[in-house]
């Protein structure tokens, strides 16, 4: 077998109240893809982190071409040509394309003075690789969540590192960018680099991966070619048991219309009508840059309306503002957990639940006794990984952060409750759980709004899903009858079955 050109071994890391790390293993070899696989806090990216120098080791060897290494921090793993892309993106909004990509290594000339056409020109030569059709000198905070991505992953591939770790490249990409990104990959493997790839999309792991590694509580379980192995049996190794019915479909008992929207316009959204009933799961389908996540602010008040009516359980409201939707119980989880979701610096207990107060209060006296039983039975149901309730919630791992954030939301008691890609970044054992919690609060008749990106999840979870593309619905169907294809072909703009409920 070809020789690795890094070994991670026996690596320990502990943290207050938790060991993170316990003799994990990886290896990794020239001109092939290893997928890093595992439950949300198996390991994963505090082992990155540690490889890259943000994290030191308590015990265990790195052991980079043949020799032992220890990095300082990222610019120093960097410097050896090891880069890593990170799950939660690190860019500067205000700044350029060029200038996020050569943050920090401008190309200056012998006096000190950047080269902007030269800078430029490199950065557009990137992003001609990645298919990216923005100019380099536009400025990141105008681009899409997954355009901000495409941006990261030129930025890690400029510095032609001999390792490039990627984790969950592609939570916030579309089909088009995914292929892309695949394309970039395999030109690298062909250049002899090695690439780790960090990922919950089993399709992706058996499309672009060579080999597998999983880690489970911090540990090693095991390694072997992608060839050798197929999906439940990869899921059976991560969760350490067997997952029957990942996608658990329940029939709704309720009847009547919970929500209706009736020719809502707003900004990216075009005279928009559909009906949401009770015990419902409702899913939206569409590239990006349809409408969904526009559509859905606007629902919840985070957006202005210039024109249409919402109606809840047939009264009109009208929602200027999120607290108003709250207040008229409509929650909203949001795609972006980083920037609109969380406060990184709070605590588990304190962001769960912020937006639960009016209810966990008597007057103006807060019942904490209350809180903290709601905040531990919605830690207990979704299984989060915390050393406690009152940990900060930026230590989490991103997976976890995701539950806290949708529980967030459930502990509102909404009757309307909008999941924005919910499990983004949620491994498979996480998903499960969530699934069934989802059809908890189906069966108790809450209606849900499912936006995801995952086809599965869409056609697995919902009982209806409506299409959008371009600020218009373009397709209505019933989920257990629907076709990937047809649903694919309303996306790109293809109207069919007009009649939209």
């Amino acid at each position: 077998m070809t020789q690795a050109i890094l070994q991670l071994q026996a690596i320990e890391k502990s943290f207050p109240g938790v060991k993170a790390l316990d003799k994990a293993c990886l290896n990794v070899y020239p001109g092939q893809v290893m997928a890093l696989m595992g439950e949300n806090g198996a390991g994963k990216s505090t082992l990155m982190k540690v490889l890259t120098g943000i994290y030191s080791l308590d015990e265990g060897q790195i052991i980079y071409q043949g020799e032992t290494r220890t990095f300082n921090g990222p610019r120093d793993s960097q410097a050896a040509g090891i880069s890593i892309i990170h799950q939660e993106l690190n860019l500067l909004p205000e700044l350029t394309i060029a200038e996020n990509i050569f943050l920090g290594r401008e190309i200056t000339s012998a006096f000190g003075r950047i080269l902007w056409d030269e800078m430029n020109a490199q950065a557009a030569a990137l992003l001609a690789r990645l298919a990216i059709s923005h100019a380099p000198q536009t400025r990141v905070g105008d681009l899409s969540l997954g355009e901000q991505q495409m941006v990261e992953i030129a930025k890690a591939i400029s510095f032609d590192s001999k390792v490039i770790i990627m984790d969950e490249p592609t939570d916030a990409l579309t089909d088009v960018e995914t292929q892309s990104l695949f394309k970039v990959i395999n030109e690298l493997r062909a250049q002899g680099c090695g690439i780790v790839y960090i990922s919950h999309r089993m399709q992706e792991i058996f499309t672009i991966c060579d080999a597998v590694t999983v880690l489970r509580d911090g540990g090693f379980i095991h390694e072997c070619a992608i060839a050798d192995i197929d999906e439940d049996r990869l899921i059976e190794r991560m969760v350490g048991r067997k997952l029957a019915d990942q996608y658990p479909r329940i029939v709704n008992t309720h009847q009547g219309c919970r929500l209706a929207v009736s020719e809502l316009s707003g900004l990216g959204v075009n005279n928009v009508s559909f009906n949401l009933n009770k015990g419902e799961i409702l899913g939206f389908s569409g590239l990006m840059g349809a409408g969904r996540t526009e559509l859905m602010k606007i629902i919840f008040g985070a957006s202005a309306k210039t024109h249409g009516e919402i109606n809840l359980n047939g009264n009109l409201i009208r929602l200027n503002s999120p607290q108003q939707a709250l207040d008229a119980g409509i929650a909203y989880i949001s795609e972006d957990r980083k920037g609109d979701g969380l406060l990184l610096e709070l605590s588990v207990k304190e962001n769960m639940s912020i937006c639960a107060l009016s209810k966990l209060s008597s007057g103006l006296q807060l019942r904490h006794q209350d809180e903290i039983a709601e905040v531990d039975q919605f830690i207990g149901a979704f299984n989060i990984k915390t050393p406690s309730r009152d940990a900060r919630i930026g230590n989490l791992s991103g997976g976890n952060q995701q539950k806290v954030a949708i529980a967030k939301g459930l502990m509102t008691q909404p009757q309307v409750l909008i999941l924005d890609e919910p499990t983004r970044g949620v491994d498979v054992g996480a998903k499960k759980e969530i699934y069934d919690l989802i059809n908890r609060f189906k069966a108790q008749g809450m209606s849900i709004i499912l936006v995801s990106s995952d086809m599965p999840e869409l056609m697995g979870m919902s009982d209806r899903i409506l299409v959008m593309h371009q600020g218009q619905i373009t397709g209505e169907f019933d989920a257990a009858q629907a076709e990937q294809e047809t649903i694919l072909a309303c996306a790109v703009g293809k109207t069919l079955n007009k009649d939209i409920a």
